[in-house]
């Protein structure tokens, strides 16, 4: 019969941090400190087997409950109570526990087991009835809102009218009268609520938190959660039962949450919070502002030495920043949970540098330990710093609050996660406000640019979830009053309103209304980047280039670390708005004469642009696209322009702009098509207008030979666009090698350059051993090869139904995001093979934006590419994933996500 229950904590302990996929994180971890000898409270983990066995059968599987009974048999033994006894009652927590930290889950249940008799007993064992009738009302307001699902709100508004009765106006300032008051208030509504009052044996309470913890893995957040960050549907989630220790009991009892490094910047230190006389839920529920870690050295010397060595047992033993919670129950230590601590970019890049530094883990550990994506956040924006002091200086800051995840985000101001969820629909950019988050919450601060909240700490839900999802965070800001009924946020004399627009600085815990500009930060100023990237580097096989159309843009990517440029768009340069007008005279022109006195004009021009572009990457290679979209971009719109015609009809008859209108309308008519994605456009334009490609390939051997002479080093190559046929690339270099022998003779010069062609067509694919034996590079454009494999016009796919697919499970991704290696892989990987066995100098890149996506750069390294070519600001991506995806291979190294 399968095993379902592992016991921890007692003098048998079962399992060990390498069961988490058996255990799920935190029981395996629980097992683990067990093991070390930690003080951690005797309890039992129930499985994710048991879990997704509860799921299918709809009830507990065979065997199952019956073991849960002989594990808390040890139990009881261990901590010397009974869970029946209501005179020395054993009390349980029940908390879940995946795989992988998700803070999407559902809440602890904690006091399981607390009854109108046990309460009394409780009160006789402690000698303090206060802190029973305390932990029973926690047990009865978390059984009702995470086991039952009911609405938080009527049990807090009886908590607050009674908390407004104290002169504190705090819970620990409630009596224990006032206490008892609660507890039959909450019954009360529990019994409205449920039409059946409060359960009070505690093997039935037992019973339907543990089928709450396994029916939460199905629950909408966890669900929403896992969707964002790409988490497998079936791991199923263990449940962890432990014996009850309390922070609440009084003098000398505490909670608290800490790391053992800085999770915001990675700094050397224990940082953290805790509250005297609480239970865990009230630190990271945010219902009191708690204090810094460092105070309770203060506080409790000898439990903060304790405290102090043990975080660093954890941090040795599992070579990583651990995420730990602790009790303090009458001077006496307990741990409660540690994981490994999730952390800002900013962090895990320094946590990761630092501790390779220390030797506590391999430069090459340090490299696998950061994710490539999460790297983005350190190119988040940044307040403009002269945009930040006005509005300062307009009264525009509004207050101060706990600097809990750092960047700066403006949006509306919203105050529920479903209108965050809805205006995010929208198109529209939200800062979620709120009185505090919890789980429920997790949807909207998904889609949030920012999460401001009133209560809570740098270890609250909020906190933890933001720095999680690198998004900018204010927690704690207590001088707010934020009514998410009333959807406002009032401090002082300011209302801010749902819509209205505020700004957050993540960095210093600043709030603003109103907007504030944003800027882009330098990485040159992140030392510990630079040096993970130094190792990357030392790592990768693959280039990483950059997409790059102006010398603007190749100097960013220059100083984010490219080698080359991957793609220049020189229709870009087109769409300017000085130049467009030539480009119409060019396209309208009559004949071939004025067709070419326009491109006369357009040749400086796009010169000016490559020689900036070379001078830009100092002698890396620079591909340079030849014009590649239809003409009819570059005129008015049909519809448009069918309208202006009209109304000149009428208004002008007989005038001479209606007459050059309409002249317009009919070419403009005589570039329409049906699929102009696929019609006169690429190699296809420049074969039935070569003056075009001439005219760019004498801008660009000119440009090179100008650059040389001012002594750089250039390495031009010239690309063909949408080549589906060898013939036609065949045709188009017999065009273009004249123009360029011509220039280099004028200039009397050599520039070595190279010709190619994008491969973006399936026909290329399938034919690259012909094609390779003309062009001397290939360079996958991976978004128009998905276009036309797929049969999905992005634009069109994407608003209409390619997103609902991913949603429904149609598609596993979005495979103009990531590479689909089954179909569109495989056709690179045919394209690649058979036109290095035709040309085995071919040189081989992919300038689509799956350059910069971490998951398809491990493909492109294994189909033995070159190159990679992506936005400027995803080169350190690209770096770091490049040398990830040779450390995998070289080590056959799996990441954990």
């Amino acid at each position: 019969m399968t095993k379902f229950v592992y016991l921890f904590g007692a003098e048998n302990t079962e399992g060990d941090a390498h069961q988490r996929d058996l255990l799920g994180g935190k029981g395996a971890n629980l097992a683990e400190m067990a093991r070390l000898g930690l003080p951690v409270p005797p309890g039992f983990t129930l499985t994710t087997q048991a879990c997704n066995a509860y799921l299918q059968e709809e009830d507990f599987p065979e065997g199952m409950w019956e073991e849960v009974q002989g594990n808390l048999k040890e139990l009881e033994t261990a901590m010397e109570l009974s869970f029946s006894d209501p005179a020395r009652p054993l009390l349980l927590s029940v908390r879940s526990g995946a795989k992988f930290s998700m803070p999407g889950m559902m809440d602890t249940v904690l006091n399981l087991g607390l009854n109108d008799e046990s309460v009394e007993g409780l009160a006789g064992l402690t000698d303090n009835p206060r802190f029973a009738y305390d932990a029973y009302r926690r047990l009865i307001q978390m059984f009702a809102k995470v086991v039952k699902d009911l609405p938080g709100e009527p049990f807090e508004k009886i908590l607050e009218t009674h908390k407004a009765q104290t002169p504190g106006g705090r819970d620990t300032d409630l009596t224990e009268d006032q206490l008892k008051s609660i507890v039959a208030e909450f019954k009360e509504l529990y019994s409205e609520s449920q039409t059946e009052p409060f359960p009070q044996d505690p093997q039935e309470q037992l019973r339907q938190s543990i089928a709450a913890v396994f029916a939460s893995w199905h629950g909408k957040r966890a669900i929403d959660y896992r969707n964002f960050h790409d988490l497998p549907h079936d791991l199923g989630t263990g449940c962890n039962i432990q014996a009850m220790v309390f922070g609440n009991m009084g003098e000398g009892s505490a909670t608290g949450v800490a790391f053992t490094r800085n999770p915001a910047t990675g700094e050397k230190e224990l940082y953290g919070e805790y509250l005297m006389n609480a239970q865990g839920e009230d630190v990271v529920a945010g219902i009191r502002t708690p204090i810094p870690i460092i105070e309770l050295k203060g506080e409790m010397a000898e439990v903060f030495a304790q405290f102090e060595q043990v975080c660093k047992t954890l941090e040795l033993h599992y070579r990583d920043t651990q995420d730990v919670e602790f009790t303090v129950q009458k001077d006496k230590l307990w741990m409660l949970q540690t994981r490994t601590g999730k952390r800002t970019a900013a962090a895990a890049v320094r946590i990761a540098v630092e501790m390779a530094n220390e030797g506590l883990i391999s430069q090459e550990e340090a490299l696998l330990r950061v994710e490539p994506a999460s790297i983005n956040q350190l190119l988040l924006p940044r307040f403009v710093q002269e945009a930040k002091v006005k509005a300062q200086e307009e009264g525009k800051l509004l207050a101060q609050g706990l600097n809990a995840s750092p960047g700066g985000a403006t949006g509306q101001a919203v105050f529920t996660a479903d209108s965050a969820e809805e205006w995010a629909e929208q198109g529209k950019e939200v800062i979620l406000v709120r009185p505090e988050t919890n789980p429920d919450d997790v949807h909207g601060m998904l889609v949030a640019k920012g999460i401001l909240t009133q209560h809570g700490g740098a270890t609250s839900h909020a906190a933890v979830v933001a720095r999680g999802l690198g998004k900018p965070c204010v927690s704690g800001c207590e001088t707010l009053e934020i009514d998410d009924r009333k959807r406002t946020l009032t401090v002082g004399d300011s209302v801010i309103r749902e819509g209205d627009h505020l700004s957050l600085d993540g960095t210093t815990g600043e709030v603003f209304a109103g907007e504030i500009a944003t800027i882009q930060p330098d990485i040159s100023k992140e030392p510990h980047l630079q040096t993970l990237l130094e190792w990357a580097d030392e790592q990768r096989r693959l280039g990483v280039w950059a997409n790059a159309d102006y010398p603007k843009d190749a100097q960013i990517a220059r100083g984010f670390g490219a080698e080359g440029i991957g793609l220049c768009r020189t229709e870009h340069m087109f769409f300017e708005a000085e130049r467009l007008p030539v480009v119409q005279r060019m396209i309208l022109a009559a004949t071939d004469e004025k067709r070419e006195s326009c491109l006369a004009e357009l040749l400086p021009l796009q010169r000016e642009e490559f020689e900036g572009l070379f001078r830009a990457m100092e002698g890396h290679p620079v591909i340079i696209r030849l014009l590649d979209p239809p003409l009819h971009e570059f005129l008015p719109r049909y519809p448009n322009l069918m309208a202006e015609v009209a109304r000149l009809s009428v208004s002008e008859p007989e005038g001479e702009l209606l007459k050059e209108k309409q002249a317009l309308l009919e070419t403009v008519e005589d570039h329409r098509e049906a699929n102009p994605m696929l019609g006169l456009r690429g190699i296809r334009l420049g074969l039935m207008m070569p003056g075009i490609i001439r005219m760019q390939t004498r801008a660009i051997i000119e440009a090179a030979a100008n650059v040389a002479a001012e002594g750089y080093p250039v390495r031009p190559e010239i690309m063909i666009p949408l080549v589906s046929h060898v013939n036609e690339l065949t045709r188009t270099k017999e065009l273009l090698e004249p123009v360029a022998k011509a220039v280099m003779e004028e200039k009397q010069t050599e520039v070595d350059y190279k010709f190619g062609t994008m491969i973006e067509i399936p026909r290329a694919t399938l034919t690259a051993g012909q094609i390779a034996g003309v062009a001397q590079f290939f360079s996958f454009g991976t978004n128009d090869l998905t276009q036309t494999v797929y049969g999905y016009s992005r634009d069109d796919a994407e608003g209409k139904f390619l997103l609902k697919y991913v949603e429904d499970g149609v598609l596993p991704v979005n495979p103009f995001q990531t590479l689909d290696q089954e179909g569109i892989g495989r056709l690179v990987r045919l394209g690649v093979e058979e036109g290095r066995q035709a040309n085995p100098e071919l040189e081989v890149g992919i300038c689509g934006e799956h350059g910069g996506d971490p998951a398809s750069i491990a493909f492109f390294h294994q189909t033995g590419l070159d190159y990679v070519s992506c936005s400027p600001y995803r080169v350190p991506v690209a770096r770091l994933a490049a040398a990830q995806a040779a450390l995998s291979e070289r080590h056959s190294i799996t990441r954990d996500v």
